[in-house]
């Protein structure tokens, strides 16, 4: 059995591809990127059912799409309230409480659970597993900078559900190291990578023109929480130092600092250029015709935007509070590495960015590439697959 955050795809692939078995996984709404990680999961087991709280939450401009999975929407009441993240910032987020979530279950009687985050949906769903001995792996998506902050009543919550968990998806190592302070054993975490959509960014060819080889690119929302306007005001500090170079940044989403970052002030020779909300597609002409991506969020447990840049063939300029960047952009290699809130360190980021000769990051984009090639939609399901497999093993044994 695999169950170490240093599997690599080739050893999952010898794991048993089948789960003769009916699992439940609930979680808040299928973005995009999660969407064929889910097909591949349904042709690995008997019967998959996923259970939303929500069609699509209301920060979110995707259409929601589920293809031919059963997907059931469930009876929630949604909350919205403000989340003060690690950098002491505000930012609405919906709580959901999907108070049918017991009912479901004894309806569906699963043959192993997988409930998404520590919240309402994950207890109820443990609280069914212990009263039917279905076994329950958790999928946590988070990171260590992220949860600073968390009050006791929710420290107290996720040791309660650590315990109750047969086995535990993690993300990344920083959540397998947080998950590991609140009990976790670590022989019970498997890592489960996020995944770019397929087909999408890895066509791009890696090669790029000269001139486009320091052209910046941001993905995202257009929020404090990204660390976008200390980012454009060390942008300015550098093209005001360098006076003989033009640097053009631009962003793609949208978001309410729009006005704000169009305010900055800055030279001439720093072009900044808002290109509003783009689909997949767009996107990909986006990161087809940017050189760098930056990336300079103040807190993010992941940060998909690094694997859809990487597989492009863009080196990532981009935040160590993103656990993507902490693990996929290596100083030099794939990328350029800085603390936000530390502005020297974004300073000399940014000067070792767009100091880089132009062949070099040549050879940035292909290494970029060649170290996100193997995160699939397959491979994530694989790594559900053995996760679902070993909770169902640990619950017979123990029978």
């Amino acid at each position: 059995m695999i169950s170490t955050l240093t599997a690599q795809p080739e050893q999952v692939a010898r794991v048993e591809r089948s789960f003769d078995g009916h699992v439940v996984s609930l979680t808040n709404y299928l973005p995009p990127y999660a969407l064929p990680v889910y097909v591949e999961l349904a042709q690995r087991v008997r019967k998959l059912t996923i259970l939303l709280s929500t069609p699509m939450e209301s920060n979110r401009n995707w259409k929601p799409e589920w293809g031919s999975l059963d997907v059931r929407v469930q009876r929630t009441l949604t909350l919205e309230r403000p989340w003060k993240h690690p950098a002491g910032r505000f930012e609405p987020v919906s709580i959901h409480v999907p108070w049918n979530t017991m009912s479901l279950l004894r309806r569906l009687q699963p043959d192993v659970i997988l409930s998404a985050q520590f919240g309402v949906r994950s207890l109820l769903s443990a609280c069914y597993s212990t009263i039917s001995r279905t076994p329950l792996v958790l999928h946590a998506t988070l990171s260590e900078h992220q949860e600073q902050g968390r009050g006791l009543a929710r420290h107290v919550l996720r040791r309660w559900l650590v315990r109750r968990a047969s086995c535990i998806a993690v993300n990344g190592e920083s959540g397998a190291r947080y998950l590991r302070k609140m009990g976790a054993d670590a022989r019970r975490l498997f890592h489960v990578p996020y995944t770019a959509v397929p087909n999408m960014f890895e066509c791009i060819p890696p090669a790029r023109a000269e001139a486009q080889s320091h052209k910046l690119l941001y993905v995202g929302q257009l929020i404090d929480r990204k660390g976008l306007a200390p980012f454009i005001e060390a942008l300015a500090r550098w093209t005001r130092a360098h006076g003989d170079r033009t640097v053009d940044f631009a962003l793609a989403g949208s978001g309410p600092l729009e006005s704000a970052l169009r305010s900055i002030e800055r030279p001439d020779n720093l072009r900044l250029r808002l290109l509003g909300e783009r689909s997949y597609a767009e996107l990909a002409e986006c990161y087809a015709g940017a050189g760098i991506l930056a990336f300079p969020t103040l807190s993010d447990e992941w940060g998909l935007v690094v694997n859809e840049a990487l597989s492009a063939g863009l080196p990532v300029l981009g935040s160590t509070y993103s656990q993507a960047v902490d693990e996929l952009c290596i100083e030099g290699k794939t990328g350029w590495r800085f603390r936000p809130d530390v502005p020297e360190e974004m300073d000399a980021a940014i000067d070792r960015a767009l100091n880089t000769p132009a062949d070099a990051i040549e050879g940035m984009r292909r290494a970029g590439h060649e170290l996100v090639e193997k995160l699939t939609p397959a491979y994530a399901a694989e790594r559900f697959l053995t996760a679902i497999k070993a909770a169902a093993d640990t619950a017979r044994r123990s029978a």
